[in-house]
């Protein structure tokens, strides 16, 4: 099973599309994102089967539409340079700590679950979830230098970060039934990383053993430092890019509190160039309308530190009615942009065409 593949499990075949209330903050939020520069992007794997001529094509009529860049999630020079001839930035979008491809060779740096299992041979979910632990100051290192060789690339403007978190200790709700979990408290074995390592830091740092508190899942204390942990690589991932001069920017999970519960992930800390909260709003079993608060919780919390880009998951919605809906209310509730993933038919791009139009009247 592929990324796609787990994603998309059991997504609800319906969604409701009334607009949200929208909050004197979000309404402010918006006034002032039509003073700045909107923007928006698309999430796409670059084919190496599209001709030279329908890759001009198709990246012309991105920029006529108001698409502003394109997030690449394999590298490939010649879709790079053909998005930059028609005036798209082009970034490499990388998956951070989720990396299979290291386990034969550095299983020690992979997670260990709350039982002691590491993902290296336990793989949580399903058998690509090998998750790499934060604490080691090797796995920053490595980080650091895939980005510096990435960003060394005069043909990438940027880098965009995906995975860039802990394993899920608790999955969207509207997968629980497809993986025949009950997830309304915290589970040992997807709960992560109880490794040496980790715990040593964490005594270090606050003076506790892991080992002797009772309900290590509901110390605050353990809670924060696992925050905090994702915190210390993106920063130091960010300061890889500023040296380079280039942007970067993350996909994560839909609001600060998701992501934080979810998979310990504080992004309206991080030292970033934008974000894209994946606001996926089946994953939820949420309707269209949960868009516009998702975007206005991010915004509120980032307090202007970044642009925020609403992440919206194209097979999640009914129509091309609901598609525009979507847009209106990221963009009210101060969304700067929205990025897009799964198939950019035209009528989409025709739909953003008009919605960047009336946001910028």
């Amino acid at each position: 099973m592929n990324k796609r593949e787990f994603l998309k499990a059991g997504l609800l075949a319906g969604v409701a599309a009334q607009l949200p209330l929208v909050s004197n903050a979000a309404v402010e939020a918006a006034k002032i994102s039509k003073k700045k520069a909107m923007k928006n992007w698309v999430w796409i794997n670059p084919n190496q089967k599209d001709t030279d001529d329908e890759l001009a094509t198709r990246y012309a009529d991105y920029k006529a539409s108001g698409i502003t860049g394109i997030f690449f999630e394999n590298d490939s020079e010649r879709h790079f340079r053909a998005a930059k001839a028609k005036g798209l930035e082009a970034h490499r979008w990388m998956w951070t700590f989720n990396r299979a491809e290291l386990v034969s060779e550095k299983p020690e740096w992979y997670s260990k679950n709350r039982k002691g299992e590491s993902c290296a041979d336990h793989p949580p979910y399903v058998q690509y979830y090998r998750w790499l632990c934060p604490s080691r100051p090797e796995v920053q290192e490595y980080l650091t230098k895939t980005v510096d060789d990435i960003l060394a690339k005069d043909y990438i403007d940027g880098i965009h970060l995906d995975y860039v978190r802990y394993c899920d200790v608790i999955l969207p709700v509207n997968l629980w039934d497809h993986y025949k979990l009950d997830q309304t408290k915290e589970l040992p074995e997807y709960d992560f990383c109880y490794c040496d390592v980790c715990k040593a830091k964490f005594k270090e740092e606050y003076n506790l053993d892991l080992d002797q508190i009772q309900y290590p899942e509901a110390s605050l204390s353990w809670r924060l430092f696992r925050y905090n942990n994702i915190t210390r690589v993106v920063n130091g991932i960010s300061a890889v890019a500023h040296q380079h001069k280039k942007q970067i920017t993350a996909a994560v999970f839909p609001t600060p509190e998701v992501a934080r519960r979810n998979v310990r992930q504080d992004w309206t800390n991080w030292n970033m160039d934008g974000i894209c909260p994946m606001i996926y709003h089946g994953f939820y079993k949420e309707g269209v309308s949960w868009i516009g608060n998702a975007v206005a919780e991010g915004v509120h919390f980032l307090a202007g530190r970044f642009p925020l880009y609403a992440g919206l998951y194209l097979s999640d919605f009914k129509s091309d009615d609901e598609i525009r809906t979507g847009i209106q209310v990221a963009l009210k509730n101060g969304a700067m942009g929205v990025s897009f993933f799964g198939n950019v038919r035209p009528e989409v791009l025709a739909i953003l065409k008009e919605e960047a139009a009336a946001f910028k009247a």
